[in-house]
């Protein structure tokens, strides 16, 4: 059985044990290595990270673990929500790395404070990730096997690739991903973890936002926070375009 609180940091981009290198990177070097096989959805790790539209996660965020950055992002945004600041904007230069700390430990934003504990919060946070990655309908059978051939050179691992593919395929369960929040700091990560995963730059993508914000009830200044400080710490990725064949979107 794979670990779930694992498998969000490797689809954050933490490092894997004993390499220097991340998921991400193996993703993109499995994509080289497929000359036969030219790229039309890209591995599902970039999809999950938002790189389709150009952009990753980056900086502090990649360091504190999974958990902890999605917490301290949507802790982050709630407080300035609540203190009723201007949502932040990403001024910082674009080589300055974009800082994150952990919420607190005893904040209800915190991995330690989910009720149905860390594990379980870990696996609800990834499914949601997949829901969003899938909201424009762009993933079909082709792109999905695509997606397996990267997974099975990318390292993740076959149990959590048996995972991400078996949740690739199946029927999107908003009902069940709302549900799954079972406090209100877990409505506010629920929706920055799946902010994280996509740039919306489609209507559908938007539409999917848009919906899943108003499922979990959340104020729209809110989710004005969430999408600043999410794209606060998401830069663009420099070599987006270096390989002519893969499709600009991704």
């Amino acid at each position: 059985m794979f670990d779930p609180k694992k498998l969000l940091d490797d689809l954050l981009g933490s490092k894997i044990p004993g390499t220097g290198s991340t998921v991400r990177d193996k993703a993109g070097q499995a994509t080289q290595l497929a000359k036969d096989n030219p790229l039309a959805a890209g591995a599902l790790v970039a999809v999950l990270l938002g790189t389709g539209a150009g952009r990753q996660v980056a900086g502090t965020a990649l360091k504190v673990g999974g958990l902890a950055a999605i917490g301290g992002l949507a802790y982050k945004a709630y407080q300035n929500y609540k203190a009723g600041n201007a949502p932040e904007q990403a001024t910082a230069a674009p080589d300055a790395e974009p800082q994150l700390l952990p919420p607190p430990s005893d904040n209800s934003f915190h991995p330690s404070q989910a009720p149905q504990g860390e594990t379980e919060f870990a696996l609800m946070l990834i499914r949601a990730m997949i829901a969003a990655a899938k909201a424009d309908g762009h993933i079909d059978d082709d792109e999905r096997k695509k997606i397996g051939d990267k997974l099975s050179l990318s390292g993740i691992g076959s149990d959590a690739e048996q995972f991400l593919m078996e949740e690739l395929n199946s029927p999107l369960d908003l009902d069940a991903i709302v549900a799954a929040a079972q406090t209100e700091a877990q409505k506010v990560e629920l929706y920055t973890a799946s902010r994280l995963a996509i740039d919306p730059d489609t209507r559908a993508e938007r539409g999917y936002l848009d919906l899943l914000a108003g499922r979990l009830q959340l104020p729209d200044a809110l989710v004005d926070h969430i999408e600043a400080t999410v794209s606060s710490v998401k830069v663009p990725v420099v070599d987006a375009s270096a390989n002519p064949q893969v499709n600009p979107r991704w």
